[in-house]
C-alpha cells in the first residue's frame, strides 16, 4: 500500500487501497473500543480481588491479553499489508499449561504485544474513531442533495442553524464531501501506514527474541547428542553385561558337559548295553560340540554388535586408535594418518569414528578401490579427517541412509560432510567438526 501511494498519488484515491484502508480503520474503531473494556475490566476486577489474595489469576490473564488481542491485530493487517508480522512466540509443541503461562511471561514479546494492545485500545482507538466521523461526515455531505430533495417540504440543517433551501443549495455541501472523501483517501493511507509501523515494531520478531531461539536450539540440539550418546551406552552395557555374559557361562556350562560325556564314552566296557549307551554319549557329545560352537559364534557376533554400538577402544585410547583397530580388520589395505595433540570430546571422537567407519564400509562395498587413506588433523579448532579411495567413483551421498544420517548428526555438531566423487574416482570424504562439540 505504502509503495502504491508513493508511486503515483494523484492516481491513488481511486485504487483498491483506500477501500481497503478505511474498511481496515473502521475495524479497528470497533475493536479498540472492546478492548479497552476488556483490558479495563481485568484490571478493575484484578486490583479488586487482590486484596483478598486471589486477584493473581486475572491479573495474569492481563498480563497475558496482548497476545490473542496482538493474534487479531495480525488477522486485520492482512487487508492492508501482504505480508503481516509473524508470530514471536516460540513453539512449545506438548507443554503444559503453567509451562506455557511461565514461558510466555519470560518472554519480551509477550510485553510489546500488552503495549501495542493498550496503545490499539486508547490512541489508536481515539484515531480510528475520528477518522470515521470524518468519513460518515463527508459521506452524507456528499448525498446531501439527494436527502434534501427526498424530505421536501421539511427542514434541512447540515449545519446547526442554517436550514438548507433546496437540493440546489445542498451543492456546495456535496462538493465540501468530495474534498472530505478524498482527504479521507490520504489521511486514511498515512493513518494504517503509521499502524503497521508500529504493528511491525511492537508485535513482530527481534533479533534478541530470534538469537534466544537459537541458543535454546543449540542447547536443546546439545541435550539431544548427549542423551543419544547416553542411551548407546546403555545398551552397549547391558549387552556386554546381560546377554554376552551369559553366552559367556553357557559355552563354559556346554564345555563342561562335552568333558564328562567324552570321559563316560572313554570309560565304557565293552558290552552290548554299554555300547549303546556309548553310542547315546557320543551323539549327545557331537550335539554338544555343535551347541557350543553355535554359542561361541552368537558370542562373537555379540561383540561385534557392541563394537558397533560403541568401541571400548575409543573409550579407553581415543579416536587414532579406534580407527586404526577398523582399518587393520578392513578387506582392502587402510592407510591411516591421524595425529591428534590431545583427546578430543566425546561427542566428536563419536561421530568422526561412525564416519570413518560408514565411508570404509561404502568402500568395500561398492567402490572397488584397491586402496584406502584415512587422514586426520586440528586445523583452526576443528577437527577435520578425509577418508580418499582409488576407486570408480560416481558415489551419491542421497543413495543411501547411512551418509544421510550421519550428515544429520554432523549438522547436530554445527560440522560439515562432503563427499567429492566424480566418475572415474577417486572419491574423497571430508569431515569438519567444531572440537567445541556444540
Amino acid at each position: 500500500m505504502g509503495e502504491a501511494l508513493r508511486a503515483n498519488p494523484l492516481r491513488f484515491p481511486i485504487t483498491r487501497w483506500v477501500p481497503r484502508c478505511w474498511a481496515y480503520l473502521l475495524g479497528g474503531a470497533l475493536f479498540g473500543p472492546v478492548l479497552l473494556v476488556v483490558l479495563a475490566a481485568l484490571l478493575v476486577l484484578g486490583a479488586g480481588l487482590s486484596v483478598v489474595g486471589v486477584g493473581l489469576p486475572v491479573l495474569l490473564a492481563l498480563a497475558l491479553a496482548g497476545i490473542p488481542a496482538a493474534a487479531v491485530a495480525r488477522w486485520r493487517l492482512r487487508l492492508v499489508e501482504p505480508f503481516p508480522p509473524s508470530d514471536p512466540h516460540r513453539s512449545l509443541p506438548g507443554a503444559g499449561r503453567r509451562a506455557r503461562i511461565r514461558t510466555r511471561l519470560r518472554e519480551r514479546a509477550t510485553w510489546r504485544e500488552l503495549a501495542h494492545a493498550v496503545l490499539v485500545s486508547t490512541v489508536l482507538a481515539t484515531a480510528s474513531l475520528g477518522f470515521t466521523v470524518l468519513l460518515v461526515l463527508s459521506g452524507l455531505y456528499v448525498i446531501s442533495p439527494l436527502v434534501v430533495w427526498a424530505l421536501d417540504p421539511e427542514t434541512v440543517m447540515l449545519v446547526p442553524g442554517h436550514a438548507v433551501a433546496g437540493p440546489l443549495a445542498a451543492l456546495p455541501f456535496s462538493a465540501a464531501g468530495l474534498a472530505g472523501l478524498l482527504l479521507c483517501a490520504y489521511a486514511g493511507a498515512l493513518l494504517v501506514c503509521a499502524e503497521v509501523s508500529l504493528a511491525r515494531f511492537l508485535l513482530g520478531p527481534r533479533e534478541d527474541d530470534l538469537g534466544r531461539q537459537v541458543l535454546e536450539l543449540t542447547r536443546s540440539r546439545a541435550r539431544l547428542a548427549d542423551a543419544f550418546e547416553a542411551e548407546r551406552r546403555r545398551i552397549e552395557r547391558d549387552l556386554h553385561d546381560g546377554a554376552q555374559q551369559q553366552l559367556v557361562a553357557l559355552s563354559m556350562t556346554l564345555g563342561l558337559a562335552e568333558y564328562e560325556l567324552r570321559g563316560r564314552e572313554g570309560a565304557g566296557g565293552g558290552g552290548r548295553e554299554t555300547r549303546g549307551e556309548g553310542d547315546r554319549d557320543a551323539r549327545a557329545a557331537e550335539l554338544v560340540t555343535r551347541a557350543r560352537g553355535e554359542a561361541r559364534q552368537a558370542l562373537e557376533q555379540l561383540r561385534e554388535l557392541v563394537r558397533g554400538i560403541h568401541p571400548q577402544v575409543l573409550t579407553d585410547h581415543g579416536l587414532a586408535a579406534a580407527v586404526d583397530e577398523v582399518a587393520q580388520r578392513h578387506p582392502i589395505p587402510v592407510a591411516t594418518d591421524i595425529e591428534l595433540p590431545e583427546r578430543l570430546p566425546a561427542p566428536v571422537e563419536t561421530t568422526a569414528y561412525f564416519t570413518v567407519t560408514e565411508a570404509l564400509t561404502n568402500a568395500a562395498k561398492h567402490s572397488g578401490a584397491t586402496a584406502i587413506t584415512v587422514h586426520g588433523r586440528l586445523a583452526g579448532g576443528r577437527l577435520v579427517v578425509q577418508v580418499t579411495d582409488d576407486g570408480r567413483g560416481g558415489a551419491d551421498p542421497a543413495a543411501g541412509a547411512g551418509l544421510a544420517g550421519l550428515a544429520d548428526r554432523v549438522a547436530l555438531l554445527r560440522g560439515r560432510l562432503m563427499v567429492m566423487s566424480p566418475t572415474g574416482g577417486p572419491t574423497t570424504l571430508r569431515l569438519e567438526v567444531p572440537c567445541s562439540g556444540s
